[in-house]
This record gives structure tokens, C-alpha cells and sequence, in this order.
């Protein structure tokens, strides 16, 4: 019996469709904000506990890594965001049709890129 299933599966070569690659993103913008809750909240304890503590954090916070870091996680916030409004519009039936779905899906992506680089992104 021969199938014209590929035999070696190249993750790299397939091109998904747009709500797909929005749909991955949503999932790894939501894994990223819950990872870094511990991280916050030892940060948050740190600062709090004295003037020492506050001056390691600004320290820690002022490196350009750091920085970057922020950032991401300041897109995964956006992103999550308006991915899920997006989601709760499908819940409700609005669109989900093909065309609708893939505007839907830019407007998420690009949203959340466009936000961020006027609202904060810059200041970072």
C-alpha cells in the first residue's frame, strides 16, 4: 500500500497560514508571562525588602539584556491580548470565514507590534 504522506516530516519548509502562526504565538506569548511570575515576584520581594535590595533590582532592570527581556515580554502581553479578543470575536461566531479569519489574524499581529512601539517600546 503506498500514501503520499511525507516521509520526513521538515517542520521548517511548511507554510502555515497566518490564524495558525497567530494561534502558536498566542499559546507561547501565554507560556512566557506564566514563567515569568516567579521571576517578578522574587524581583518584587527583593526591591521591597530595603534601599539595598531596591538599588540591585534598578541595577538588574537598567542592563540592556534586561531590557530586551522586557520588551519580549512587554509583546507577549500585547500579543496575548489581542490574539485573545480575537478568539472571543470566533467564540461568538464573528469571523470565520477564511478572509475574515486571515484580516483578523494580521490586525492581531500587527496590533500588537504596532502598540508596543508607539506606547513603550521606544522608551525602553
Amino acid at each position: 500500500m503506498q500514501t503520499t504522506r511525507p516521509v520526513f516530516l521538515e517542520l521548517w519548509r511548511i507554510k502555515l497560514p497566518i490564524p495558525a502562526v497567530v494561534s502558536i504565538l498566542h499559546r507561547i506569548s501565554g507560556v512566557l508571562m506564566v514563567l515569568t511570575i516567579p521571576v517578578a515576584a522574587i524581583l518584587f520581594h527583593t526591591a521591597l525588602s530595603g534601599p539595598d535590595g531596591f538599588a540591585a533590582v534598578a541595577s538588574i532592570m537598567g542592563s540592556w539584556p534586561v531590557k530586551i527581556v522586557l520588551l519580549v515580554l512587554a509583546w507577549s502581553l500585547l500579543h496575548h491580548l489581542f490574539a485573545g479578543i480575537r478568539y472571543l470575536f470566533l467564540d461568538l461566531g464573528i469571523g470565520l470565514d477564511r478572509p475574515a479569519a486571515r484580516r483578523s489574524s494580521w490586525m492581531a499581529l500587527l496590533a500588537a507590534i504596532a502598540v508596543l512601539l508607539i506606547g513603550g517600546g521606544l522608551t525602553l
